[in-house]
Parts: C-alpha cells; sequence; structure tokens
C-alpha cells in the first residue's frame, strides 16, 4: 500500500504541494508565488496558465526532491483560494480573460444593484452570502458581458467557469482530452448560485446573473470516495494517483484543525483571516454580517455547515508594506520591525484594499491610516499593521458569539501570519483569550490530504485525525481589560473613517 498523500494548496499569491504520512506529518513541500496583476485600481488578476505551471513545478520539485513517485501516493487532494474566476475553453484549454481574483473588487455595481431591488434578499436566503464584489458569480457576469465572444461561446457549451479547484482538476486529469469539469460543495458554496439546501445551482439565482447552466461544473462532495478522476501518466505527477478531494481553501483548514464538533473554530491567517464556526448539520443563518457556508462534505454523511467571518486583507497588509511602500524586505521583518515600539503611537491601519468584508460588508470603504503625528515611525506603522489584522479578527470573533451564543474561550490559529510571535501576542492581547497554533501550522493543505485519505480509507474516521493534532505553541493574554478596551474603541474610530469613500 502507498504510504503517503500528496496536497496541491492553490492559494492567492503562491502554490505549494506538500505530502503527509500516517500521522499527519509533512514529509515535503514545495511553493512558488505567481504574479499578482493590477491593471487598475481594484482590480486583482491572476494569470491561469502561470498558476497551472507553478502548480506543475511545484508537484515535480517534492517528487524529485524526496525519491517519491506517484506509486508512493494513494490519493491526491486539492484545496484552493476559493471566489477566484475564470472561464476558459474546452476545446483549446485557453483562458479567455485573467482570473479575477476575490479581492477584485470591479464588480461593486453589480453588487450594488442587487440589493437595490430586492435580489440580494434571495441570494442571502438561498445561498447563505450577501450581494459582494468578493463572491464569484458577479464576476463570471462581468466576463460574459466585457468579454467578446465569451457569451456565444457559453451557450454553446465551449465556454466553462471554475473556481481554481475545477481548473486545476481539469488539467490534471487530461484538460482538453477529456478533463473532468468538477467541483465541491465548499467552492460552490462562494458562488452566490448554489443552493444550501440542495446543494444545487439554483435557477433563479442563475437569472439573476444571466449565467448560462451549462458553463458550470458538477458539484460533488469535498471527500469523494468515487473520486473526481485519475492523473495522467503524462502530467506532472508521472502516473495515475486518483483524484478524491477539493475543498475551498478555509474549510480545508477547518478539516485540517479537526474541527469536526459543533461549536469548534479556528482563524487562518494567510492573505486574508478566515474564522469558521462548526455549525454542523443545518445551516445557521447569520444576524451578525457572518456567512453561511458549507464547511465540509464527507462522501454520503449529510453536509456540515459553518458560520464564517471573511477578512480580505490581513497577511496582504504586509505584503502592500513591502512591496508597494518598501519599509520592510521581507514579511518576517515586519515583527522586528513592530518590536521596536511598545505600542502603536496612536496610529491605526485599516487596510479596507477591497473595502471591508465581515462583519462590515462595506464595498464603499477604502484603506485608511489614521492618528498619525510627527513622532510617529515605520515601526509604529509596522505595528499598526499587526493590530490591523488581530482587531479585524476581533470583529469577527465578536459577531460570531452574537450569532451563537457560544463565547470563545480558546482560538485554534494556522496559516502562514502564525510564525509572527508578536502577532499571536497581540492576538491573544486584543481578543482577551489564549491562541493555540498546531504543530502543523499549514492545516490548510494537510485538511485536503485528510479528506483525500479518507476517501480512501487511508485514515478510518475522524477520531483518528484527532489523535494526529498536537499544540505547538500558546499565548496567553496579557493586556488589562481597560488597555483592551481603549485599543478596541480606536480600532472602532479609524474603521468609521474608511466608510463612504466611494460612491456606488
Amino acid at each position: 500500500m502507498a504510504d503517503f498523500v500528496g496536497a496541491v494548496d492553490q492559494g492567492t499569491t503562491s502554490t505549494r504541494f506538500m505530502v503527509f504520512d500516517h500521522g499527519g506529518n509533512e514529509v515535503g513541500r514545495h511553493q512558488l508565488e505567481h504574479e499578482q496583476i493590477l491593471p487598475r485600481a481594484g482590480w486583482v488578476e491572476h494569470n491561469p496558465l502561470e498558476i497551472w505551471e507553478r502548480t506543475s513545478a511545484v508537484i515535480r520539485t517534492v517528487l524529485n526532491n524526496h525519491g517519491l513517485d506517484a506509486a508512493d501516493l494513494v490519493a491526491l487532494g486539492i484545496t484552493n483560494q476559493r471566489e477566484t474566476t475564470l472561464v476558459w475553453n474546452r476545446r483549446t484549454g485557453r483562458p479567455y480573460h485573467n482570473a479575477i481574483v476575490w479581492q477584485d473588487t470591479r464588480t461593486d455595481q453589480i453588487a450594488a444593484a442587487l440589493d437595490r431591488d430586492g435580489r440580494g434578499d434571495v441570494i442571502r436566503q438561498k445561498a447563505g452570502l450577501p450581494p459582494a464584489t468578493y463572491f464569484a458569480a458577479g464576476k463570471i457576469q462581468w466576463i460574459l458581458q466585457n468579454v467578446d465572444g465569451v457569451r456565444a461561446a457559453a451557450e454553446r457549451g465551449e465556454a466553462v467557469f471554475g473556481t481554481i479547484d475545477t481548473w486545476l482538476l481539469w488539467n490534471l486529469t487530461g484538460g482538453v482530452d477529456g478533463g473532468v469539469h468538477v467541483t465541491d460543495v465548499t467552492n460552490a458554496s462562494r458562488t452566490m448560485l448554489m443552493n444550501l439546501e440542495t446543494l444545487d445551482w439554483d435557477d433563479e439565482l442563475l437569472s439573476f446573473f444571466d449565467i448560462p447552466r451549462v458553463m458550470l461544473p458538477q458539484i460533488r462532495p469535498s471527500s469523494d470516495p468515487g473520486r473526481y478522476g485519475t492523473t495522467l501518466r503524462t502530467g506532472p505527477l508521472g502516473g495515475e494517483v486518483p483524484l478524491t478531494a477539493a475543498l475551498g481553501d478555509q474549510q480545508a483548514a477547518t478539516v485540517g484543525q479537526v474541527c469536526f464538533a459543533e461549536g469548534e473554530a479556528k482563524n487562518t491567517y494567510g492573505t486574508g483571516n478566515f474564522m469558521l464556526l462548526n455549525t454542523g448539520n443545518s445551516p445557521v443563518r447569520s444576524k451578525s454580517g457572518l456567512l453561511t457556508t458549507v464547511c465540509y462534505k464527507l462522501g454520503d454523511a449529510p453536509a456540515v455547515y459553518a458560520l464564517e467571518g471573511s477578512i480580505a486583507v490581513t497577511g496582504s497588509a504586509v505584503q502592500w508594506l513591502r512591496d508597494q511602500l518598501g519599509i520592510i524586505s521581507g514579511a518576517a521583518q515586519s515583527e522586528a520591525l513592530a518590536a521596536q515600539v511598545e505600542d502603536n503611537g496612536g496610529v491605526y491601519f485599516v487596510p479596507a484594499f477591497s473595502g471591508l468584508f465581515a462583519p462590515y460588508w462595506r464595498s464603499d470603504a477604502r484603506g485608511a491610516i489614521v492618528g498619525l503625528s510627527r513622532y510617529n515611525t515605520n515601526a509604529h506603522l509596522a505595528r499598526a499593521t499587526l493590530e490591523a489584522i488581530c482587531y479585524q479578527s476581533r470583529d469577527v470573533a465578536v459577531a460570531m458569539e452574537q450569532d451563537s451564543g457560544v463565547p470563545l474561550d480558546v482560538l485554534k490559529v494556522d496559516g502562514g501570519v502564525t510564525a509572527n510571535r508578536l502577532c499571536m501576542q497581540l492576538q491573544a492581547d486584543i481578543l482577551g483569550v489564549p491562541v493555540s497554533r498546531p504543530v502543523v501550522a499549514e492545516t490548510t493543505a494537510l485538511g485536503a490530504a485528510y479528506a483525500a485519505g479518507l476517501a480512501t480509507g487511508f485514515w478510518q474516521n475522524t477520531d483518528e485525525l484527532r489523535r494526529n493534532w498536537n499544540e505547538s505553541e500558546r499565548w496567553s493574554p496579557t493586556w488589562s481589560d481597560e488597555q483592551r478596551a481603549e485599543g478596541y474603541a480606536g480600532w472602532k474610530k479609524a474603521v468609521q473613517r474608511t466608510l463612504d469613500w466611494v460612491d456606488l
């Protein structure tokens, strides 16, 4: 029997391939960044062909570096940046346009119109989502309306839509030569097109965006014993491996953090921040600005749902300090720079580059740095950037407690930003609860591997996965209640300064 499970983790800024053993331990990994294409203010794009090339490269590198081949892998899972949207020609394999990234705000007029005429309420009820630029449906509509020839090709069945999981699955299973056109319930639940009750595309929702149903992939379970397909011998794995799992990145991290019981929550720190609370087998409608989403569906078992707080810009704010402002040379330097000062010096940074996501959902907001005086330095801005990550997470935690009635007693964290120990200490201080990081911090890839392995029997059940989870580090609050309240009040004032900046 093969000894390992592989996972492709295709994220907003990079693609990694990881291999795990039966204990959930990392055996190997490789990671490559891809270009962030910014054609104009508010627009964010990726080149789908570059993403496929990077995916192939990281797979080959891991196998070569560790002396592995396809025969060593029992299964392969995929996890991906979720709402990022692309349309390609199934006959040629060529995208009609760059992928439109989840952070992109070009569809703000489409989203605003949905709420003006009442369609937004139908979307909230059926899809569990507010009309927002974040989700895929408006991006598909934009491509159909603005790229020549796409609508006619879609109606002929030639132009097909997919989120990144669908694009990778199609290419891994043959592409133009019989590649499968599928997605899973978690990614489908981020489109504004899937009905949460039926777990299928909804004709009324499709009509709101004038999207031909024939464009859409088949919706399958997140962990599929029947497999989506098999990799090709001519592909990057160099052999046949069952493709048995796909989950959106935040749902995959929830599986990787073994949040299988109702009431368990995790927070992932990446390009953005995403806090998910397992709500069991019934969707819970949020009254506090959270999203209702599918958490996972393992084979024939009923779907499990979650409340989610999605924050657009957290880790990418640190990247902005590096790439746009040039005040740090790398993400790791943000910790050392921020540690040079004892507090933020009165500076707050609200990185609403894509508007504000949960719990505000204000696409008219834009980023602001407030409270500046001549006393302030780049160290204060670096600290304010780390604090912004934590304050936005507190906004979501407050909303989650209001919806669920369950107070947070510990926050499980994962993702790249958790390597920043100062940021994690600030998170504990700002929330007022302990923060716990597992041994395997890259739980997104681990969750995809778990889902793939469960489908094949490599792991028998979720109890077996729970036994793999171990804590690496814990941070406890050090701020006084007064300090915490004062800091949060300043943050709320800063948020108000970002609103009504864009006329919709």
